[in-house]
């Protein structure tokens, strides 16, 4: 049975939730290899509507487990909100979370904010979620880890070596910072916030080589896209963890992974929330991102819209090493006249374009043919109308990776397999 990675040829948003969801269907473990409570999921399925935020969208299949990897960084408090949500619509929960990976705690949310704060309108567009400080914080051995959770007296010990040195340099750095709990206080709290999940922590990667053995499918999942990569995004502007497929073994506690499909997700258009550069932006965006539901699923902000940049989407693709491509969302498009393509760049350091608030950088266009028609009904590739039919078929040439999956609503079966 095949590993499958599911990951995003863009800055986020481009539906990768809902393909985890139809995938998951069969898949034995949904693994999240990355990320924490800065983005969301937005899942459809017969249970209801979900904006999941840390849990796997696997969780909805009872017989997938749903694994938390050690390259996470978790909120404790929103993990509990979040599993309660879900077990309330009647969802038996089967959960795997790494000893490994790093606490997301209140303070780094706080810190966060204060920096957004100070750095004003130089501001990196930050959710305030508290990810950066938490992720800064492993890398320079200052981390709290979650299996120390089931150990109060380490746990309680390594939070006074963390506000030792962190809270001076908070207090000269922010005047405002009124932070003054205490290590025994801290670690009462995650006791307490903590107690609907802790029996869930585990060392992963030994319930995950035992499903490998049993040449069981997984099923790997990222947060954001290619975009917003630490390493290759457009940094700054990026996220604080690797979100791309390469790390999906090193996230998720198997290192050795050789998965046998990349997917890499991208939307019909283009959207960005935060900040940076969309260079295809929309000149009118307010009704299409009304139409299209472009919010969002954390901070409910509105997304900036722009048209298909295949140069963007193509440099996504190659980063990912993606083996096929999920196109979601092009039912949006019906009823749009003025349809077209981004397939080149103008301007200084093109050559680059994988930074492109760097450069005064143009598009260039290619129309396509338009269509009025509602897809939402359709399940094959050949009930589309011509016109969407070659709009898909132009950005599998572009991408140079096959288009194997259309989507054309949010419900799980609204799906197109070429």
């Amino acid at each position: 049975m095949p590993s499958i990675v599911v990951v995003g040829a863009n800055w986020g948003d481009e539906g990768k939730g809902r393909i985890v969801d139809y995938l998951a269907a069969d898949a034995a473990a949904s693994i999240r290899f990355q990320g924490g409570n800065n983005a969301g999921h937005t899942v459809v399925n017969d249970y209801g509507t979900f904006k999941l935020h840390q849990l796997p969208s696997g969780i909805f299949n009872p017989n997938c487990i749903a694994v938390l990897g050690p390259g996470m960084v978790i909120s404790p408090e929103k993990l509990s909100v979040e599993i309660a949500e879900v077990q309330a619509t009647g969802v038996e929960v089967k959960l795997c979370i790494s000893d490994r990976a790093t606490l997301c705690l209140p303070l780094h949310a706080l810190e966060d904010t204060l920096e957004e704060q100070r750095l004003g309108d130089l501001a990196y567009g930050s959710t305030r979620q508290g990810i950066a400080p938490a992720y800064g914080d492993r890398v320079m051995k200052k981390g709290i880890l979650v299996g120390w959770l089931n150990q109060p007296e380490v746990l309680q010990e390594r939070i006074q070596f963390m506000l030792d040195w962190k809270m001076p340099q908070l207090k000269a750095l922010y005047p405002s910072c009124d932070f003054n709990q205490t290590a025994a206080e801290m670690t009462a709290w995650l006791l307490e916030v903590t107690a609907p999940w802790r029996p869930f922590i585990c060392n992963v990667t030994e319930p995950l080589k035992a499903l490998q053995k049993q040449d069981a499918s997984l099923l790997f999942e990222a947060q954001l896209g290619a975009g917003r990569d630490l390493v290759y995004g457009e940094y700054p502007y990026t996220t604080s963890s690797n979100v791309t497929a390469a790390y999906a073994g090193i996230g998720s506690g198997l290192p050795a992974l050789r998965p046998e499909r990349v997917i890499a997700v991208a939307k019909a258009f283009s959207s960005s929330v935060g900040t940076g550069t969309l260079v295809t932006a929309m000149e009118e965006q307010d009704a299409f991102r009304e139409n299209a539901n472009e919010f969002g699923a954390t901070t409910g902000r509105p997304r900036d819209m722009g048209y298909f940049d295949a140069v963007a989407t193509r440099n996504g693709v190659e980063l990912q090493a993606a083996t096929e491509i999920a196109l979601t969302k092009i039912d949006c498009l019906s009823g749009m006249k003025d349809l077209k393509i981004c397939v080149a760049y103008e301007g200084e350091h093109t050559e680059n374009p994988i930074w492109p608030q760097t450069a005064a950088l143009s598009p260039v266009y290619e129309q396509m043919p338009s269509w009025s028609e509602d897809i939402t009904g359709c399940r094959t590739f050949e009930s589309l109308p011509v016109a969407a039919q070659h709009y898909v078929e132009r950005i599998e040439a572009l991408m140079g990776v096959r288009v194997s999956m259309v989507s054309v609503g949010p419900e799980r079966d609204q799906m197109i397999i070429r």
